[in-house]
């Protein structure tokens, strides 16, 4: 076979990738997100070593939005009720850019891996979304992924983007779906299924 078989594991965490996007996008251009949402993707992004997808993601509605984004974007766009936002695919595509590069550069790799230890542990005594947490998550951002040649840049509102308390959630809202990234490669995910193979990618989707 020329190209291997998406799988529903690999749509699921791209499925999430969507989701930390969509999240972004809202951020950028109202200032706001759904906080379940936004607690769900730190606590993705603090669990370092999930047992499974199912440990990490939990069941299938707390991706309710990525599926639906992920659906209008590659999929049959009437089947989702969420409106399809092109700088959403745009910021998946760049994020598994970065997350290719990123594999291979081991330095920066531990200390990120650091970096959400720390936070992890400083979560314990506050909560996944104390506004201590958002802003080292965020600074290990800059500090590392911000270096990086290719640098998203997220469209919106300045009036939201120049606020840093929504700036910080973004970076981490991106490290997030860089997480994603990293495992949608781990589980054999490839450049193929995103452009080649994205209506048979889509329809692997689990059913809301």
């Amino acid at each position: 076979m020329i190209f291997s078989r998406p799988t529903q594991e690999q749509a699921i965490a791209l499925a999430a990738m969507f989701q930390n996007c969509e999240l972004v996008a809202d951020l950028a251009h109202k200032g706001e997100a759904d906080t379940d949402c936004l607690e769900f993707a730190m606590g993705a992004l603090l669990n370092q070593n999930p047992d499974s997808l199912e440990e990490l993601y939990g069941p299938t509605i707390n991706l309710t939005i990525g599926i639906n984004s992920m659906a209008a974007s590659m999929g049959d766009n009437s089947s989702s009720p969420l409106s399809h936002r092109p700088e959403v695919m745009r910021y998946v595509i760049s994020i598994l850019y970065l997350a290719r590069k990123m594999s291979g550069n081991k330095r920066m790799l531990s200390k990120i891996a650091n970096g959400i230890e720390q936070a992890s542990r400083q979560a314990q005594h506050f909560s996944v979304t104390h506004d201590n947490v958002y802003g080292n998550i965020a600074s290990l951002y800059q500090e590392t992924v911000s270096t990086m040649r290719l640098r998203i840049q997220v469209s919106g509102s300045g009036m939201y983007l120049q606020q840093p308390a929504i700036a910080q959630r973004i970076r981490c809202l991106l490290f997030a779906a860089i997480r994603s990234a990293f495992l949608w490669q781990q589980l054999g995910g490839k450049r193929s299924h995103l452009m080649l193979q994205r209506k048979a990618m889509a329809k692997l989707l689990p059913s809301l």
